[in-house]
């Protein structure tokens, strides 16, 4: 293992065990109230409506054109660059008592009005079943990924550290939903993208750390649990640092460069991955401790028939 640092003594994070898992539990609780005062803020792709595809012979004003619209009664508009700074994507909600076709008219319209080279390149109309075929699609998708981490973790390790590491990652899942709640950030088919791939960035970290708790229990018979989990936890920080801070400046340069398109993606990552961090190593190590993993667990003690002829 590649190592930047090596700590000659072992950070006591068990000691800190309550203090950090309360601080988990405020924050989660937190992201449970936004949720339900709330709501999530789902974008066309979950509630319906009409995606329209711009081209524009030079650099599109952004502003102007949202501006534009929002004049013209779409109050509702979400307009943002697509591929280059020529092309617009423009997303609408379904409006009652107009239909696509009416809002795509419109829309085209009244861009026209101030830019007469302005081309309509594609039209979709998302119906309010296939959007909320999509919703269902995508729980359902989270339910599967959640189930499949649960029954890994259990074969490969045991049901505490199965437990331990589900509770850990939907402490993320939900912090997530809970900032785009609070925020009122659009909740696309991106972000359910960004939400999955965060499920297993973070069940990977629990990985790293499970398979030193196992293998500290094997190796270090004169030590306590407490200690052992810190010292699994501090022999894998320079990994863990090394892989969060390569990983988050390629989403940081997503958020910052990427444009509108990728921005709500790039911020569900980057929100997974700083509290996939914390969750890893100060909410799944102390809820493991808690549930009283063991030696047993992983080390069959010696019979006594067997201690009699050895001795």
């Amino acid at each position: 293992m590649i190592e930047f640092f090596h700590l000659k003594k072992d950070i006591p994070f068990m000691r800190y065990g309550r203090v950090t898992t309360a601080i988990s539990l405020i924050t989660f609780l937190f992201a449970v109230w936004a949720l339900t005062a709330k709501g999530i803020n789902f974008g066309v792709d979950f509630t319906g409506g009409t995606v329209l595809e711009i081209g524009y012979p030079q650099a599109a004003p952004i502003d102007q054109i949202r501006h534009s619209l929002e004049r013209s009664g779409l109050t509702e508009v979400t307009v943002q660059n697509f591929g280059s700074s020529r092309d617009v994507l423009i997303r609408l909600p379904s409006k009652t008592g107009a239909s696509g076709a009416q809002l795509s008219d419109q829309i085209v319209t009244t861009l026209r009005a101030s830019e007469p080279g302005v081309t309509l390149k594609r039209v979709d109309f998302i119906g309010p079943q296939v959007g909320k075929e999509l919703y269902n699609d995508g729980a359902l998708a989270l339910l599967v990924v959640c189930a499949g981490i649960m029954g890994y973790l259990a074969i490969r390790f045991q049901w505490k550290f199965a437990l331990a590491a589900i509770i850990a990652n939907l402490h993320d899942v939900v912090i997530i939903l809970g900032c785009f709640a609070f925020f009122q950030w659009e909740f696309s088919l991106t972000v359910l993208a960004g939400i999955l791939a965060i499920l297993g960035y973070s069940v990977n970290e629990s990985v790293v750390v499970f398979d030193r708790i196992r293998e500290n229990l094997r190796k270090m018979r004169n030590r306590t649990i407490p200690d052992i989990i810190d010292n699994a936890i501090t022999t894998t920080m320079s990994r863990t640092i090394i892989t969060h801070t390569m990983t988050q400046t390629m989403v940081l340069s997503m958020l910052f460069f990427g444009g509108e398109a990728l921005h709500y993606f790039a911020v569900a990552l980057t929100i997974g991955i700083l509290f996939g961090i914390y969750s890893s190593v100060l909410v799944a190590s102390p809820i493991v401790l808690w549930l009283g993993v063991s030696r047993e667990d992983f080390v069959k003690p010696v019979k006594q028939e067997q201690a009699d002829a050895v001795v």
